[in-house]
């Protein structure tokens, strides 16, 4: 919201403007019309890609508007689940059954924790960025550009956590896949 060149709603805009001008430079036989089209498309999926970039490090949601702060239950969730899986591998070498059986359902229990956490980030995440985008566009239309400034804060700090989410979520379907 705050920077037009991390804004997925912006990045569909210039694809659809790119492509009419594509298409017009097409019908009319103007072949700098129809590059500058599919050029300004390709800026924008660019563009597009950038605004759907984020992570995680140490219990902080990066991503193109920010750093944010995690859910404490994602990191005590992801540690726990280490733990868990060393005391089952653990168990499992030296014949410990009551060691494996304990790092099994701590591992179990770090899921659960590390989903909690998930599901608060990537809820209040998005409930941050409607409101954001809502209160910066009442913001402007009374033109308080302090307030606007506030709902863009939340906006973006909101856009992180999902982000963030997203990519943690990614890694685990593609850890799955191979």
């Amino acid at each position: 919201m705050s920077d037009k060149n991390t804004s997925t709603l912006q990045s569909y805009v210039d694809q659809a403007s790119g492509a009419m001008q594509s298409a017009l430079g097409s019908i009319t036989g103007n072949n700098a019309d129809k590059s500058q089209g599919e050029n300004r498309k390709a800026a924008a999926d660019a563009k597009d890609d950038l605004s759907h970039t984020g992570g995680t490090l140490g219990g902080l949601s990066f991503s193109s508007t920010g750093v944010a702060a995690n859910d404490p239950n994602r990191t005590t969730g992801s540690y726990n689940q280490t733990m868990g899986s060393a005391k089952e591998a653990i168990g499992s070498l030296t014949g410990m059954e009551s060691m494996r059986s304990a790092g099994e359902r701590q591992n179990q229990e770090g899921k659960g924790q590390e989903a909690q956490g998930q599901l608060s980030d990537l809820g209040g995440g998005m409930a941050d960025r409607a409101k954001g985008a809502v209160g910066g566009a009442f913001h402007s239309l009374t033109g308080d550009e302090e307030g606007k400034a506030r709902a863009e804060r939340q906006h973006d700090q909101g856009k992180t956590l999902q982000r963030g989410v997203e990519s943690e979520l990614d890694k685990k379907a593609d850890a799955q896949r191979y």
